[in-house]
């Protein structure tokens, strides 16, 4: 059976990306290699694979998306905004700060659970008649040839056989499609694991995210619905993480945050279960081939310093869905290989800007040499005090500029 477009991989940018080709009237079939739950408690965002126990800082680019897909007003329940944001080092002079009054935005961008967010694009990819979504599917098989790119997925004993003008892979930092086309990737071990949670600070967040800068990681603070309740994302070195895991250890990871973080949330008062992820850097060494291209995780995998990587991802498919939205227009294929490269080009540049400004981040605060200590601290006093630079950061950060 022929489809229009097959997405595989049915995670947040999956989700999201069949929902703006819809929108399109593009039809889609998505296959997800995980089980999705069942949502019978409306009150209740259950754990999935994608949608895990962390959270995503979406940008103000990826919110206007969202609100073009008419998702916003059901997302916006379950985010908080973002309306400062703090930058320091513990134990250092250099302090950095953004305020959105400032800035004339209404906001940085929203913080929403990904188990939240993956709900209410599960639930309306669900509604979409234009869009068949098979779970529980494994793809066993990637082939193409001029004319069509062929998959086979196997559900159980039955085994899908399927082509397509044009396949998506969005199945993630191990992605066996990017591996069936013999795309090669580059990958760089941080040698870090973040450990995430959500706490309860004596102290109300105000919508004031916090970086702060230690010589145990770039630890994460940021505002979450209901106003003494914060998300934590605390990259530590692989082979601590189980000093922070396990209900044993909830003081001691609450002892260890507010030694970090000093009073400026408070006291720390309640942790919830923490979960660990490893961190790393996968970078396919191509996006496009024939009729198939990465997007996601499956394209770029980046550090989540500075909280970036969904937000990037977001614009690689709002770019590719306006690529495809003008093939459609001239009757065109979708699948066409030089318009493919072409949406590879158009997004190279903002791709390898938001790429090496995490990884400097990352690579440049875990330096504890006295002299890039002082280096550092006096380019975030120079953020904070000279003319200009603040806008143009903002707008980066926001997704405004690409």
């Amino acid at each position: 059976m022929q489809q229009e477009v097959i997405i595989v991989g049915g995670g947040m940018v999956g989700l999201s990306l069949a929902l703006m080709l819809a929108k399109t009237k593009i039809e889609v079939k998505l296959l997800e290699a995980i089980k999705y739950p069942n949502y019978d408690d409306e009150n209740l965002a259950t754990y999935h694979s994608s949608f895990d126990a962390r959270n995503s800082a979406l940008s103000r680019r990826s919110v206007q998306i969202y609100q073009e897909l008419g998702l916003w007003a059901l997302l916006q329940e379950h985010a908080t905004p973002i309306l400062e944001v703090n930058i320091t080092e513990q134990g250092s002079f250099g302090k950095a700060r953004l305020k959105a009054e400032q800035e004339k935005v209404e906001s940085f961008g929203q913080v929403i659970e990904n188990a939240w967010l993956g709900r209410v694009l599960l639930t309306q990819v669900q509604k979409e008649p234009l869009i068949e979504l098979i779970d529980g599917v494994q793809v066993t098989s990637l082939t193409q040839d001029a004319d069509f790119a062929y998959i086979e997925a196997k559900r159980g004993e039955y085994t899908h056989k399927l082509q397509s003008k044009l396949v998506i892979a969005a199945d993630g930092r191990d992605s066996f499609c990017r591996k069936a086309l013999g795309i090669g990737a580059s990958e760089h071990d941080y040698d870090q694991v973040a450990i995430v949670t959500t706490v309860q600070t004596s102290k109300p967040h105000h919508h004031v995210g916090f970086e702060r800068f230690s010589h145990l990681g770039p630890l994460a603070l940021l505002p979450l619905p209901g106003e003494y309740h914060r998300s934590v994302v605390w990259p530590v070195k692989k082979g601590t993480e189980d000093e922070w895991l396990g209900e044993h250890n909830d003081q001691h990871f609450l002892d260890a945050l507010q030694e970090t973080y000093g009073d400026r949330a408070g006291k720390f008062q309640k942790t919830g279960r923490r979960f660990s992820f490893p961190l790393s850097q996968v970078l396919a060494e191509k996006q496009a081939v024939g009729r198939v291209v990465l997007m996601g995780n499956a394209a770029h995998t980046i550090h989540p310093v500075a909280g970036q990587g969904f937000n990037l991802c977001m614009r690689d498919a709002y770019v590719l869905v306006r690529y495809l939205k003008e093939q459609q227009a001239q009757a065109a294929d979708l699948g066409d290989a030089s318009m493919l490269q072409d949406y590879e080009k158009a997004r190279l540049k903002d791709q390898q800007r938001v790429i090496k400004f995490c990884d400097s981040v990352v690579r440049g605060f875990s330096n504890q040499n006295p002299i890039l200590k002082l280096a550092r601290n006096t380019g975030l006093m120079c953020f904070e005090n000279i003319p200009g630079i603040k806008p143009l950061v903002a707008n980066y950060a926001m997704g405004l500029k690409s």
